[in-house]
């Protein structure tokens, strides 16, 4: 009577299955400027403000520094995430730290900065910003764009086509007036 070897055979396709369910790992796109909102509650104004990796910038009494700016590939799924650090300046001009950790565009509830008058939140990393970058930067490359150029559809007029990474697609459109 022969055996035959059941169990090493059942373990590895066990084995080969779980390998074929973890999804391959896309790497990451380091970018040099980090985008925020921030929401002053006693004026109710939400303002979008570009941050150089490493650069502090100061929101009200808040300073905001974003360490590293992950995107991923066009062809994954998008996942931004940024690691920050923010600090409050008190009003002895003390600076504390409130927050530091990984902020994520697609839960701005989950790791934004919940300040009694200020809240904060990661919304995109970026490659180009209309800001020069500050003097003695050393980040990633960075390409600096004019204020108010198309940075999305290449310098194409609104219903034009552009090329892009996927091939030709129409630039967006403005909205047309509520009016």
């Amino acid at each position: 009577m022969k055996s035959t070897p059941v169990f090493g055979s059942a373990l590895a396709g066990a084995l080969c299955c779980a390998l074929a369910a973890v999804p391959a790992r896309a790497d990451v796109i380091e970018n040099p400027v980090a985008v925020f909102s921030g929401l002053d509650k006693i004026t109710g104004r939400i303002t979008s403000f570009d941050v150089y990796i490493g650069e502090t910038v100061q929101f009200g009494a808040l300073q905001v520094t974003p360490r590293v700016c992950h995107t991923r590939p066009q062809t994954e799924n998008p996942l931004t995430t940024a690691f920050v650090q923010v600090d409050e300046v008190t009003l002895n001009n003390q600076i504390q730290r409130i927050f530091s950790g990984w902020m994520f565009a697609a839960s701005p509830g989950l790791h934004g900065v919940e300040h009694a008058v200020y809240d904060v939140w990661l919304t995109d990393c970026r490659q180009t910003s209309t800001v020069p970058p500050p003097a003695g930067y050393s980040g990633p490359p960075v390409t600096v764009v004019e204020e108010g150029a198309d940075t999305l559809g290449g310098g194409a007029g609104a219903g034009e086509q552009t090329e892009g990474a996927m091939g030709a697609v129409p630039a967006p459109r403005p909205k047309p007036p509520l009016f």
